[in-house]
């Protein structure tokens, strides 16, 4: 059998980024390198895989127990996010971690460094895979991805080894938002799924956020400026004077738990004219729906005072917490639990502050939770991963299976 870190760093290496601003499925055609390689791969096992037109690449494991047992999928994402270099990929092995610094990047001086996060002493003696300080490592999803593979292989590898119905999908255009755009859930035909894209090792996850993208754009006047008073009217300050109008307490960097935020990730302006990006989240959809009304408002109040047309604002939905579409199938969160706690793990359930394909495949008729896949620091240069973590979720895997199996 490869081993799950030679799996990993090979899928590592290439390089998968999205790109937001296309608008073709998947977004990027390097992502193909990978959705090619795996579906070979699958079918190098034994198992029947196809790759469509759109980037899905399906698999399916037949039952060997001869029973009536829901098919159970597992689904990770190929992409790596937009928001840092996802090539030439170098990896740094840190065998037996001592607790102490970790140099990425002698150039830089960037390190990983405890006295930030203190969860890398949790990983004492254990081997962390790490970037090398200049791109992301692509953990956020190529752990889920090694640890599905891995699990398919011990299973096409152990006939002995009793299951129900296995379901396997990969996917593209997770991290802009688009990773279920095409997906066929009645192809997929699965009962039930997992995807694993959680972080770090235990976490089990059947809440999300509810999303939604807004842009903003502020329509100036360019004048000359030694004649502009009075006259200019300059598109960057008074996107900026909308933007401080929106509450700094509801900004990502002061939220936690169940709390949502609203969150300027882009500006592009001149003087004549601006953009800005958001993203809106939260649990609850009352306040969601209370935070798209305050930027609005805020739009009518430039207009207001600077004239009509001045500000238009686009919110475009993106997904919606899957909590209403997974607690009536309850059943899957406790197999999850059993499965961690069968591998010595502590299983900890807590909301998503953030999205997963999971979530529009549940309201797509697909009950899909999200379980970790061991990594930290995703979508930059701090990213890491603990080998050991990505062992265990292969082993989750396979307990699921099983207690689907005994039922």
């Amino acid at each position: 059998m490869e081993k799950i870190l030679d799996r990993f760093l090979r899928y590592v290496s290439i390089d998968t980024q999205s790109d937001p601003e296309s608008d073709t499925q998947p977004s990027s055609s390097r992502q193909f390198d990978l959705l090619r390689i795996l579906c070979r791969e699958l079918q190098e096992m034994g198992v029947e895989a196809t790759l469509d037109e759109y980037g899905y690449v399906m698999a399916s494991i037949p039952s060997n127990c001869g029973k009536d047992i829901p098919a159970v999928g597992f689904i990770a994402h190929v992409d790596t996010s937009p928001d840092a270099s996802g090539a030439d990929i170098r990896p740094q092995i840190i065998r037996d971690y001592n607790g102490e610094d970790i140099l990425l990047d002698k150039e830089s001086g960037l390190s990983l460094k405890p006295a930030d996060f203190p969860e890398l002493l949790n990983y004492k003696g254990q081997t962390i895979i790490t970037t090398d300080g200049k791109t992301l490592l692509g953990a956020d999803d190529k752990a889920g991805v090694a640890e599905i593979m891995d699990a398919v292989q011990y299973i096409m590898e152990h006939p002995e080894f009793r299951h129900g119905p296995i379901r396997i999908g990969f996917t593209p255009d997770e991290e802009i938002g688009r990773g279920t755009a095409r997906f066929d859930v009645r192809k997929f035909d699965a009962r039930y799924a997992y995807t694993m894209d959680g972080g770090q090792i235990g976490e089990l996850e059947y809440e999300n956020f509810n999303a939604a993208a807004a842009t903003v754009r502020i329509q100036g006047r360019n004048i000359h400026p030694g004649y502009a008073k009075g006259r200019m009217r300059n598109a960057i300050l008074i996107g900026m004077e909308l933007n401080g109008l929106l509450p700094a307490e509801q900004r990502p960097e002061y939220t936690e738990g169940y709390e949502g935020f609203l969150h300027i990730v882009g500006f592009n302006g001149t003087v004549e004219e601006a953009t800005f990006s958001y993203i809106i989240r939260d649990h609850d959809m009352d306040l969601f729906e209370s935070k798209k009304e305050m930027l609005r408002k805020c739009v009518g109040f430039i207009n207001a005072k600077y004239g009509d047309g001045t500000a238009t604002v686009d919110i475009q939905h993106q997904y919606y917490n899957m909590r209403k579409e997974v607690e009536p199938h309850y059943h899957i969160i406790e197999k999850a639990v059993k499965a961690m706690e069968m591998e010595g793990i502590k299983p900890h359930i807590q909301p998503i502050r953030g999205g997963t394909d999971g979530a529009n495949l549940s309201f797509m008729g697909l009950p899909c939770p999200n379980i970790f896949a061991g990594g930290h620091n995703f979508h930059g240069k701090l990213e890491y991963v603990p080998l050991e973590s990505m062992e265990k979720a292969g082993k989750v895997i396979l307990n699921i299976i099983s207690l689907f199996a005994e039922e």
